[in-house]
């Protein structure tokens, strides 16, 4: 076994040095349970000075060469190489008896190296409800990085809360390159939501809608251009005259009747949970960014209502995707003759993206921002 311990030096400014006793604190408390580190990765905003490594190393038991500095780095796939230039992963293989060939880290090199040196600047607004807490959308922000990455981007993400929207307007998105509205569940914040959509169709502005960002924006399409006053979603208003996004037990049928679920149903057996392939539309602009098929991963409960698809196509928005068996819209978009990119899908492509390639539907999203500041600035 190899037991890699992860541990914190604090620096404390009034004394102008880095603090080691909680990391002997620490290791004496798994010494005590009877695990003796192997490795002691130490996170600090600063390097470690070689005196402080040598006490740490007496105090813990662990060679000086196992005590590796872990500083603070403004991009985490920096870390592969920081840890490796310190020869962690020579430790780990000589600690376990493996022979292995030297790392070749050259893929992450060229990560590194295009965060490094970007040639364009893309500023995106990321209009949700836990923007105090960015943290819960890391998978997203994390998207859009890869994206960058593959575009010689810089992606500047400018969190902007819904329910602000909702009460000052939207100013705030009128230097914005693209917008972005994610998922999540519950009423608040959702008509600042619907009305960010709406600024970006109507100002032509390129838009990516998740899960909620799609459903929100089939519920703005319906009530500004295809006429369902007060149209929504039955999560935010189980009253409304236009229920164009429901669970599917929700839905009318052609008599007029809705099933309902009761208190007793199991509320994780109307979720779509995990991977589905789907069909796509040729001549859709989905069809250019991922082919003639998507495999995605899906959580969620809500659909678009069946019944009125072929309402919201005659106004004027395209299905470009539907699952193969209920017909579930997986895809939704706006004709490229109307706007450039406006895209909602209903799973999340941000599960299935990473550094090395990046995710097609992303690029293609920080591709379209590229081209709207291009145009804005000859514009100007």
């Amino acid at each position: 076994a190899c037991f890699i311990h992860l541990t914190l030096l604090p620096f404390i400014s009034t004394a102008g040095e880095l603090k080691t006793k909680p990391t002997q604190h620490s290791v004496k408390e798994l010494r005590e349970i009877g695990i003796q580190p192997d490795i002691l990765i130490c996170r600090a905003d600063r390097a470690i000075p070689d005196d402080e490594r040598k006490k740490i190393a007496l105090f813990t038991n662990v060679s000086p060469e196992a005590v590796i500095s872990a500083v603070d780095s403004d991009s985490i796939y920096k870390i592969p190489s920081l840890l490796h230039q310190q020869m962690i992963d020579e430790i780990v293989c000589h600690k376990l008896n493996i022979l292995a060939k030297p790392a070749d880290l050259s893929s992450w090199d060229k990560i590194t190296d295009a965060l490094k040196h970007t040639k364009h600047h893309v500023d995106i607004a990321f209009v949700g409800k836990y923007v105090d807490l960015t943290e819960s959308y890391k998978s997203l922000t994390e998207a859009l990085i890869h994206a960058g990455i593959h575009t010689s981007s810089k992606i500047k993400i400018h969190y902007l809360d819904s329910e602000e929207i909702e009460k000052s307007g939207t100013k705030a998105l009128a230097d914005m390159d693209a917008i972005l509205v994610p998922g999540g569940f519950g009423k608040r914040g959702t008509e600042g939501k619907i009305k960010a959509i709406q600024f970006a169709r109507e100002n032509k502005i390129p838009y990516l809608g998740i899960c909620l960002g799609m459903q929100l924006a089939v519920v703005e399409f319906a009530r500004h251009k295809a006429m369902l006053k007060n149209a929504n979603s039955s999560e935010f208003d189980q009253d409304t005259q236009h229920q164009v996004i429901g669970l599917i037990t929700e839905w009318k049928s052609s008599e007029g009747i809705i099933e309902k679920r009761d208190d007793s149903s199991d509320l994780g057996g109307t979720m779509r949970l995990g991977a589905q392939k789907c069909p796509i539309e040729s001549g859709t602009l989905a069809h250019k960014i991922y082919g003639a098929e998507v495999n995605e991963r899906h959580r969620h409960r809500y659909e678009v209502n069946n019944h009125y698809v072929d309402q919201l196509i005659k106004a004027g928005l395209v299905v470009s995707a539907r699952t193969p068996f209920e017909q579930l819209c997986e895809i939704i978009e706006l004709p490229q003759d109307q706007h450039p990119w406006f895209v909602g899908c209903q799973f999340h492509p941000e599960f299935t993206s990473n550094p090395r390639t990046g995710h097609p539907l992303f690029k293609a999203y920080i591709q379209a921002a590229l081209k709207h500041k291009q145009s804005k600035g000859s514009a100007s």
